[in-house]
């Protein structure tokens, strides 16, 4: 069989280890020389694709596509939140074309619930169109929403436990500021990522696993009203001198003035205010069961692009579940999702397997009513337990040059166009 080219992809928010799972593809198909021609990707995810702009992979450096395991965010190829919705026929008929004008025999498509919609998309499409092209998705999202809750289909995606990592360090020297400062300031809310899904403000707790500190999460499916979270942090406030607050950005506290990206998702970051925000001020305005004031900081982009928060198991796992979904695609294992399985037993091991597509496709995994404490404003044992193996021990090893940071630095070169300009339908 004559060698195919393959299409890789991504779209959706970045994470620390998603070009991991890049080189884990682009290692894995140059050990199939015989099957693989090129290794293209598509410059800023499916609009790339739309738009014919394939970076050639096969031609990088060995030394870059090595460095990418330590090279955050999405910078080495670009992602997108563009969706290719059912009524947009005339996108579906170019990537067709460009598939068939590139030789494209193998896609994988590498994001969260919404690509892999994506990806199911193109898989059907090759499918009814009697094209060759092997359509493959791979795993990627900080929220870990994508699946079901009982965590059959996948146990967690890459890139959450580096940003859980993240969480379980910022946390610790809150408290390191809180607990020094608390005579003026005994109250410091931190807000997180994770939209109305609440594992990434639950691995707050990894910071204080024996629940010594003062620290009150609050978690969107917790579903407390400003004033019962006020009251709660008032109380710990009165019990303990001070408060350590961690706050989902999708607690449902009124409106914030949110604005939506093209998948319909809120962009709480993008918003006219923020749940930290109005909580503090409510907290001020109603006065605190302590001398002094509320103060709150928002995090935003650093929990998902930040090198050195990068969890070392989350970079290995990042990595081999893109081989499997490059091995899935070579072994004709088109309409699947690569997968990641947690082993029975004490000792923390995982396998790699598969999902059909259309079981990801646009699912949203919810965090689990059991892993909240009764009171609402914390997480129990149950959540820790799962949680904490995904941290890792150890830091990354990010290589220094001249004191900077060694990233990735793929060059510009870019497969020949074949076909017409093309204007994505969302887009004109």
């Amino acid at each position: 069989m004559a060698a195919r080219n393959l299409l890789v992809a991504q779209s959706g928010g970045p994470s620390p280890v998603i070009n991991s799972s890049l080189r884990g593809v682009v290692e894995t198909a140059r050990m199939f020389p015989a099957r693989v021609g090129h290794v293209y990707a598509g410059w800023h995810g499916i609009e790339g694709v739309l738009k014919e702009e394939l970076l050639d992979l096969s031609v990088q450096d060995e030394q870059e596509i090595a460095l990418l395991r330590n090279t955050p965010a999405a910078g080495a190829i670009g992602t997108c939140r563009y969706k290719m919705k059912a009524h947009q026929e005339e996108d579906f008929e170019r990537v067709v074309a460009v598939l068939e004008a590139h030789d494209i025999g193998y896609f994988l498509y590498n994001g969260g619930n919404d690509s892999m919609d994506t990806a199911h998309k193109v898989a059907a499409l090759a499918r009814e169109r009697g094209i060759e092209v092997v359509a493959v998705g791979i795993p990627k999202t900080i929220d870990n929403d994508v699946g079901d809750s009982a965590f059959e289909l996948i146990d967690h995606t890459p890139g959450y436990g580096s940003v859980a990592r993240y969480w379980s360090h910022i946390v610790q020297n809150a408290e390191e500021e809180n607990r020094g400062s608390c005579p003026s300031d005994p109250v410091l809310v931190l807000q997180a990522m994770g939209r109305k899904i609440g594992f990434i403000p639950a691995a707050a707790r990894l910071a204080d696993p024996t629940r010594e500190t003062p620290l009150l999460i609050f978690l969107a499916e917790g579903a407390l009203a400003l004033e019962e979270m006020a009251d709660k942090i008032n109380a710990t406030v009165k019990r303990r001198g001070r408060a350590v607050v961690v706050v989902s950005e999708g607690c449902d506290i009124g409106d914030l003035g949110a604005s939506r990206d093209s998948f319909g998702h809120v962009q709480f970051s993008a918003s006219r205010t923020t749940v930290q925000q109005a909580l503090v001020n409510y907290l001020n305005a109603h006065g605190l069961a302590a001398r002094g004031n509320a103060r709150g900081q928002t995090y935003g982009t650093a929990q998902r692009d930040t090198a050195v928060y990068a969890s070392v198991v989350d970079l290995d796992e990042a990595y081999r579940v893109g081989q499997k979904a490059a091995l899935l695609a070579f072994e004709g294992r088109g309409g699947f999702m690569a997968t990641i399985l947690r082993e029975p037993g004490l000792i923390y091991s995982v396998r790699y397997d598969k999902v059909p597509l259309e079981k990801v496709a646009n699912s949203e995994r919810t965090f689990p009513a059991a892993w909240i404490t009764k009171d609402r404003c914390d997480v129990t044992d149950q959540f820790l337990a799962y949680v904490r193996p995904l941290i890792g021990e150890d830091w990354p090893s990010v290589p220094l040059v001249n004191g900077r940071q060694r990233f990735a630095r793929l060059r510009p070169a870019f497969a020949p166009k074949q076909l017409s300009e093309y204007v994505p339908q969302a887009l004109r």
